[in-house]
């Protein structure tokens, strides 16, 4: 069954996409320098559906969510998501190599610490 869009399971689910995506997107730049970046499609092809999936897991939040934390540029995030997926034969590379290498590092640390902790396991199971 869906859950409600201001479901706090919903929302910490959402959250751990995002944050999947965004360690993903850290492994992937490390040690790189934007001339590989630029050089290399699958390099450039992962980076940026890496940021694309955080954008629409940040659109998957609750409104409730978003709204309660809004240190965190979620109208950015969504709009970056938005033209890596419908106006691709516009991406700019130098913005997207600033996005994983200090943005993505920055917004991992803002959501680690909103991801709940997994629920305790229960005696017998």
């Amino acid at each position: 069954m869906p859950r409600k869009r201001d479901d706090p399971l919903r929302d910490a689910a959402w959250l751990l996409d995002m944050l999947t995506a965004a360690r993903a997107v850290e492994s992937f730049v490390a040690g790189r320098t934007f001339e590989q970046y630029v050089a290399d499609l699958m390099f450039r092809s992962a980076v940026e559906r890496q940021v694309e999936i955080i954008g629409e897991a940040a659109r998957g939040l609750s409104d409730t969510f978003r709204t309660a934390h809004p240190e965190i540029p979620w109208p950015a995030i969504m709009a970056q998501r938005h033209r890596l997926a419908h106006e691709y034969g516009e991406i700019d590379n130098a913005l997207i190599w600033q996005v994983a290498t200090f943005h993505v590092p920055q917004l991992i640390k803002q959501i680690e610490p909103l991801i709940p902790p997994p629920p305790a396991e229960q005696p017998g199971r």
